[in-house]
């Protein structure tokens, strides 16, 4: 068999080379390139004549299982000059690789993500031999500074080297075994003309073991479950998604860096690399002078004299660089001498040095590639950049707020909502919203193409998958996503889960979020559409009683007060006020559990400051004399988180019930130096549930109580931040102690 097989590194410039030089020399009937085989009838789109890179994505969702994976193409890739090269001589094109969704790829979110995680150990070794950092550095010492002399062996020797000390899994061979099957169909119907086999390296030993024997027939190109959604689409792709450095596990990172090495090779690569710093850099306003350049450029030129480089590597400019413009200590290690994603804690200087490498590439589309039909009617509705405002009093305005609610939850780029209704907050009738232009807003309109083919089809797709592990906490905010984009159907099904899990919560903070959210639906059915929703009355009703059996069982010594424990007592106290009657809500038997709270000890103090606010609140009359349960709690170190939990429950009764803030302020007053200043923080934080308005109250019958006259704003324009005050008086006190203690002072 003429069979020619060329393993390769994806996004290789010398394998690309090598590719193309090797199908322009045995013009092959059939060129044959590891790819998703049912892109293979979409041929003549891929090649429309897009500005590189582009991407093919697919989506793939069933009742098991949600996929979605890229197939990125650059100019230099190997994979697209074989098939520029292959379509110019005529040869027969195909993709011989399993479709994207197929199990044997489900935990692949990257087909052309390479395979050296797999063989590290080989590699290491290597490494080590050729005394270089890191797989990058060496592929770039064997491959791509070295002349082309000899390539296909010397790839050859090296794939060979490290699959057979590789054990392939389950996944591979399956792949495999497809791809070897093409290539004895194509082999067989070439009757003796050349084939040329472009695949990852890893694969390429078992391929030409495999093409010796085996079924010759065209293998068919397996169809999805007759239940699964499945789409396929081209998709813009940029250098920022391609660098290793920006998390994409490619195996090469530095896209920009590369697409010059392939125009213009090593040497022209290295200056302009040079050049693309000291651009960046000085357009920062960062000094570069010509000095450095000339230090950094005969540094390179040394490491790669050094290193054994015909012309100065990647590495060897960026070494030259580091050497040349950073002139304190690095802290962490080079990011060119690991692998990854860019780590936090390096030099500016290095982290635009990187930028620079990226390259700011984005791909784009010929006019007449088709696209899903999600991305049509998205562009159509969606208008000019600019702010909108949304009244959503009325249909109109709620209409707007649901798409753009949709295109928020899709996560599509340039949609960013800056004010409108929150999961905390009251009934906000308007929305207001900011459009912006963006190069990344169509890849990911054609990537939210796979979830369904309308904006709100897609968001409920989008939501459904949000649900799957999703916990009680999670499930809330799908909840109220869900509602804000007028889904009802997910609507349903994430009340059903809601209901089931509210049943077996154990953190009371999480179910108060859950209460408050439905709550706030059922109450607000204006908005949100959800009257008569018995699955939503059956969460509220569940969340309650479950709540206030956990609180119940809530048992602690003194600690800072919870704010989401306390949260959920507030969440309780709506629910048995607006929603009492019309759900049947217990009231009486949460008025006991509350008051066995308060009166208790085991309870925590803002939870029992708490319960006391909420019988009060529910009631109109406190169950016990609140003056007399002040003075019980006021602890100083527990004090605060007391009076944090009765505030936040009852904060209007305290306020208007006669002599209660005077005791307050007496027993405030009583208390020694040290002692205000442990319960000071708590105290901040109980009377920060006071409105502005209602602090001036306070503070004026503060000024009466204590001058007979005066304004509260006294009180409240400290020239001082609080912090500052409480650190003087503590510094006052210790002063004073030194002073006593020496017999300076007796008072």
């Amino acid at each position: 068999m003429a069979i020619t097989f060329l393993g390769v590194r994806h996004h290789s410039p010398a394998c690309a080379r090598l590719v193309a030089d090797t199908i322009a020399s045995v013009r092959p009937a059939y060129v044959l390139v590891e790819g998703p085989a049912d892109m293979n009838d979409r041929m003549d789109e891929l090649l429309l004549g897009h500005e590189l890179p582009i991407a093919v994505y697919t989506s793939y969702r069933d009742a098991r299982r949600r996929h979605g994976s890229w197939t990125p193409l650059c100019d230099y890739s190997p994979e697209w000059t074989a098939l520029a090269a292959g379509r110019e001589v005529g040869a027969e094109l195909r993709f011989i690789d399993l479709p994207a969704w197929h199990p044997a790829l489900s935990g692949v979110r990257n087909r052309y993500a390479d395979a050296e995680a797999r063989y590290g150990e080989v590699t290491a070794r290597l490494c080590r031999a050729f005394a270089v950092d890191n797989v990058d550095a060496l592929w770039d010492h064997l491959f791509e500074i070295e002349p082309a002399d000899g390539l296909a062996e010397r790839l050859a020797a090296y794939f060979d080297l490290v699959r057979g000390d590789t054990e392939a899994g389950q996944d591979d061979l399956a792949r495999e075994a497809y791809m070897a099957q093409w290539i004895r169909a194509a082999a067989d119907d070439a009757g003796g003309r050349p084939v040329v086999v472009v695949t990852g390296g890893f694969h390429r030993p078992a391929l030409v073991r495999l093409a010796e024997r085996g079924d010759r027939s065209r293998p068919e190109v397996p169809r999805p479950p007759s239940d699964a959604v499945v789409g396929s689409y081209l998709v813009p792709y940029s250098f920022r998604r391609l660098d290793a450095f920006d998390g994409y596990q490619s195996g090469m990172p530095s896209p920009g860096y590369y697409q010059r090495l392939w125009e213009s090779g090593p040497a022209d690569a290295a200056r302009a690399l040079t050049e693309a710093v000291t651009a960046r850099l000085r357009a920062r306003r960062q000094p570069v002078s010509t000095a450095d350049l000339i230090a950094a450029r005969a540094t390179a030129d040394g490491l790669a004299l050094m290193r054994g480089h015909p012309h100065p590597a990647r590495v060897d400019v960026l070494d030259g660089l580091a050497g040349a413009l950073v002139s304190e200590a690095i802290e962490a290690p080079l990011p060119w001498a690991t692998r990854g994603a860019l780590q936090a804690g390096n030099h500016p200087v290095i982290v635009e040095m990187i930028a620079a490498l990226s390259g700011d590439r984005v791909g784009r589309l010929h006019p007449s590639t088709p696209l899903p039909p999600l991305v049509h009617a998205v562009l159509a509705a969606l208008g000019d950049p600019g702010t909108e405002r949304l009244d959503l009093g009325t249909e109109a305005g709620r209409e707007r707020s649901r798409f753009l609610h949709r295109l928020r939850v899709l996560e599509i780029p340039g949609v960013r909502r800056t004010s409108g209704p929150r999961l905390a907050g009251g009934t906000d009738l308007a929305e207001q919203w900011v459009l912006t232009e963006s190069d990344d807003r169509l890849p990911a309109l054609i990537e939210a193409g796979g979830y369904g083919v309308d904006p709100q089809e897609a968001a409920a797709a989008a939501l459904a998958e949000r649900i799957t592990g999703a916990d009680l906490d999670q499930l809330a905010d799908v909840l109220f996503d869900a509602a804000l984009c007028g889904i009802g159907e997910l609507t349903g099904q994430v009340l059903h889960d809601l209901a089931r899990a509210v049943g077996a919560a154990a953190d009371l903070g999480a179910l108060g979020r859950t209460l408050t959210v439905a709550l706030a639906m059922w109450r607000h059915d204006d908005l949100f559409r959800t009257s008569g929703s018995t699955t939503l009355a059956t969460v509220v009703e569940a969340a309650t009683s479950r709540a206030l059996w956990l609180a119940e069982g809530v048992h602690g010594g003194p600690a800072p007060a919870d704010l989401q424990r306390v949260g959920t007592v507030t969440a309780v106290r709506d629910a048995l006020r607006h929603a009492g009657p019309s759900l049947g809500l217990d009231v009486e038997a949460a008025l006991g559990v509350a008051d066995r709270i308060a009166a208790g000890q085991e309870a925590p103090p803002d939870l029992r400051g708490a319960a006391l606010g909420l019988g009060w609140s529910l009631r109109g009359t406190a169950a016990a004399d609140p003056a007399r349960a002040l003075r019980g709690a006021f602890v100083p170190a527990t004090a605060g988180d007391w009076l944090t939990g009765l505030f936040a429950l009852a904060r209007e009764e305290v306020l208007h019930t006669a002599g209660l803030l005077e005791l307050l302020d007496e027993l405030v007053a009583g208390m020694t130096d040290d002692d205000f200043l442990v319960a000071l923080p708590a105290l901040r934080q109980a009377f920060g549930f006071f409105p502005p308005r209602e602090r001036h109250l306070i503070a004026t019958r503060l000024v009466e109580r204590r001058s007979g006259g005066g304004s509260g704003w006294d009180l409240m324009r400290l020239e001082a931040a609080p912090e500052l005050v409480a650190a003087g008086m503590a510094l006052d006190e210790r002063v004073d102690a030194a002073l006593r203690r020496e017999g300076l002072i007796t008072s």
